[in-house]
């Protein structure tokens, strides 16, 4: 990839996400715990949609589910054309390394490898060879403005920085979708208003498709819809865009 090379997603009006009736339980008989209960949802190619809710209303699980890192107790989960459940755990496994780019809250960068190194890892799991990864590692890097600190360590790196670096990583296989679980939770205004500017970026200039939970109002306007849920029933959605 050259910064042209991470691949514009062509404009479709197949939803990339459909979720029909899906029940998330936790448990089972009387101790069960119902988390998502008849969840509906279509994700269009190229939105940028935020998940919000008090905390347990199932928007994580949700975002798990879109993943492919859970799955569901009944209902149906299609993403990127794929109806997950019918997939082996091997499967999915491949189906994500190929399709889902994720960013968490605590970035989760190994401390002993380099920036260059940590965003090549998702890499190592394909047939790429070294120069390829190499150029790919490259052009993430530069995406988000840290070309330049390839060869640092996450403790040479401010919270911003490091978040960069996970989203760097997240897109360095040109995935289909990004899920961001509380991006910005950890980072101070400054540092969180720049990653939710290169969210923006991703989304508007390479056309990603992004799923972002998080509590934050101000980072929730950043997205074009904010789907709200409560108690694992999905009670409003909204234009977002206001930021």
């Amino acid at each position: 990839m050259t910064v042209s090379m991470l691949a514009v997603a062509p404009k479709s009006s197949t939803p990339i996400v459909r979720v029909q009736q899906v029940r998330k339980n936790y448990g089972t008989g009387e101790h069960a715990v119902t988390v998502l209960d008849g969840i509906d949802l279509t994700v269009d190619q190229g939105a940028f949609e935020a998940l919000m809710g008090p905390s347990g209303s199932g928007k994580t699980t949700l975002l798990n589910l879109i993943a492919g890192i859970d799955r569901p107790t009944s209902g149906k989960v299609e993403v990127a054309g794929t109806e997950l459940s019918g997939l082996s755990e091997g499967q999915l496994a491949d189906w994500r390394s190929r399709h889902i780019g994720f960013v968490f809250q605590f970035y989760n960068l190994l401390p002993v490898l380099t920036a260059a190194e940590n965003v090549e890892m998702p890499l190592l799991l394909t047939k790429l060879p070294s120069a390829e990864r190499r150029k790919r590692v490259e052009t993430a890097l530069t995406i988000v403005g840290l070309k330049d600190r390839m060869d640092h360590t996450p403790r040479q790196l401010s919270g911003g920085q490091e978040q960069r670096v996970a989203i760097a990583r997240a897109i360095v296989s040109d995935p289909s979708i990004l899920v961001a679980d509380e991006p910005t939770g950890d980072l101070d205004r400054k540092s969180g208003e720049e990653i939710l500017g290169l969210l923006q970026t991703l989304n508007e200039q390479f056309g990603k498709t992004i799923l972002m939970v998080t509590h934050d109002p101000h980072a929730a306007d950043r997205a074009k819809i904010i789907r709200r849920l409560d108690k694992g029933v999905l009670v409003q959605s909204a234009e977002g865009g206001k930021a």
